[in-house]
Parts: structure tokens; sequence; C-alpha cells
């Protein structure tokens, strides 16, 4: 026990200024290289050696050199400091270093859209974290899941959420191939779609077909549609309707390669609105993981015209 208390009364700086004298063999250079002045280098060693006991340092006029009981201290000192130092280097780039795990829930559409272009600058900007994404059309309860955030729909936000949005607004387009128009006149409305064979989406989550959205002169209207095939993925529903099985409605960037291809045409567009785009979203709280703020800093290096500010407690419409 009285080891115990010997250690504790002598500082670590102490024993650190200790060290550097005799290292360096001087007091004035070992006083320059703390960046303390001689005179108060020369009281800390004296009070170092005064609360030991013991001499620790040879002086003379023209030298300095530990005594043997400081050559025996140094053996364990210097060590010991050494690892000291070497931990503290450590610990300082352990906390420059983004680490963990990040738990991300969302649409196939959300994370193409908004997760997948940032996650190989991400990646290499983070090398130590780890991205799990979990596809899901359902609304998850990311407390109770365990997830970081999530990211879906800003029409469809949770409420007592923080949202962040993470892009442009959206639109949904209706398309059909020329071999399915060259069997079925164009829709010039949506009431159109009865007599047409649309491709529905299935909502899983909520078990029940997604009505069609359409908005004209401010005025918004849905229709209920009909036909043979069902999926709920929009992928499938693009192809099939590249096939010229049906007419499909999905979001306009989904089918923006098709289109610009001449495999499907667009139909109905003067009743197509924008509506708000993704966001991301996760608990109210006063402080997010450092690997959730890493990939907010990604999404606004990308995309800083669409990442607007905070928003708290979103309530759904």
């Amino acid at each position: 026990m009285q080891s115990h208390g010997m250690i504790a009364r002598g500082s670590l700086d102490d024993l650190f200024a200790f060290a550097t004298v005799a290292r360096t063999r001087s007091f004035t250079r070992a006083a320059a290289e703390l960046g303390v002045s001689n005179s108060m280098l020369s009281y800390t060693i004296k009070r170092l050696e005064q609360r030991l006991g013991i001499v620790l340092l040879g002086r003379t006029s023209r030298s300095v050199a530990p005594t043997e009981a400081g050559e025996k201290l140094l053996l364990t000192l210097e060590p010991a400091l050494q690892a000291i130092d070497a931990t503290l280097a450590e610990l300082s780039r352990a906390r420059d270093q983004i680490s963990g795990t990040l738990r991300i829930t969302a649409t196939r559409q959300a994370y193409e859209a908004v997760i997948r272009p940032v996650l190989d600058t991400f990646c290499e900007t983070h090398p130590h974290a780890v991205v799990e994404v979990v596809i899901d059309y359902g609304f998850r309860d990311i407390v109770a899941d365990r997830f970081d955030a999530g990211i879906r729909l800003g029409e469809k936000l949770q409420k007592d959420m923080v949202a962040l949005r993470v892009g442009p607004a959206l639109r949904m387009a209706v398309v059909a191939s020329p071999a399915y128009l060259a069997r079925h006149p164009a829709p010039r409305t949506p009431h159109d779609l009865a007599t047409h064979r649309c491709i529905n989406y299935r909502m899983v989550s909520a078990d029940t077909l997604y009505a069609w959205e359409f908005e004209r002169n401010g005025r918004p209207l849905k229709i209920a549609v009909s036909g043979p095939l069902t999926f709920n993925e929009p992928e499938l529903m693009l192809h099939a309707a590249a096939d010229g099985l049906g007419v499909a409605y999905v979001l306009d960037h989904e089918a923006a390669d098709w289109l610009a291809s001449g495999r499907l045409v667009r139909l109905l567009d003067d009743w197509m609105a924008p509506f708000p785009g993704f966001y991301l979203y996760y608990p109210s709280r006063k402080q997010i993981s450092p690997v959730l703020a890493a990939l907010l800093t990604v999404l606004r290096a990308r995309q800083p015209g669409h990442l607007a500010t905070d928003v708290a407690q979103r309530q759904p419409d």
C-alpha cells in the first residue's frame, strides 16, 4: 500500500520531467523541450526527489546524469511512458475514426436513389464503419427495431422524428410500350384507364393495391385500376410494360432510361404533379451517432442543393 501512495504523490508530470532531463542530460535542453523555465524544471525535480526520498540526478557544473537509483527508475519508467504515449496516440486516432454499424431501413427505390450513389465514397472515407441496409416497404418502428435511421417518401414520414430531405421532389409516370399502344388507344384522362390492362402494385405491408394518384389544376384524383398483372417491385412492372403486357405507374426517374430508349412511352403527363421526395429520418434526440453524422456529411457533399435543414416532429399527412 505504501508503494501505491508513493506513486500517487509523485505525479506523472514530475516523472516525465525527470525522464526528459535524464534523456537530454541537460536542464536547459529539457526545459526548452517541456516549455518551462530552467528554475521551474529544477524545482520540479527537487520536489520529486524529496517526495521519493531518493536522489535521482547527479549534477555538476558541466553535466547532469541519472544516479544509480535514477537509472533503476528509468528502466521501468521509460517503457511505461512510451506505452502511455502510444496508447494516447491510438486513442486519438480512434477518436478521429468513424466506426460502428449504421443500420438503415429503406425501400429499394430509396436505397437506389439515396444510399447506393454514396456508398463508395462513404466506405472509402470511413473504412472502419459498417452499413447495414434492410429493404422493407412497411413502416418499421426504428427505435424498437434498433435502426439508426430510415428513408421514406416525405409524405409518409413517421411522426415524432427528425427528418432531413435527401433528394429532390419526385413525379410519377404512366407508361406503356409502343406495341401496347398500337393495339389500345392511349388514355386521354385517368378515367380512360378503366378500359386498359393496368399493371398493379401491391403494398405488401398494408396488403392492398396501390391506387394511382393524379392531380390537375390543383385537384387530386385517385383511380383504382385493374388488370391481369400485379407486382410488388417496380422493376418487374417496367419489364412487363416494356413487354407490351399493360400500362404501368412508376416513379418517373425509374422509367427514364426506358423512355429515353423508346421502349416505353409516357402517358397522361399533364396529370402528374411533383410531390415530396425522399427523407432520411431518425429519432428526435439531441445527439446522433457519429457514423450517422458521417453519412449525412457525405450526402450533403453529393447533393448540397437538395439536402434541407432538419425538421423536427414531422407529422404524417
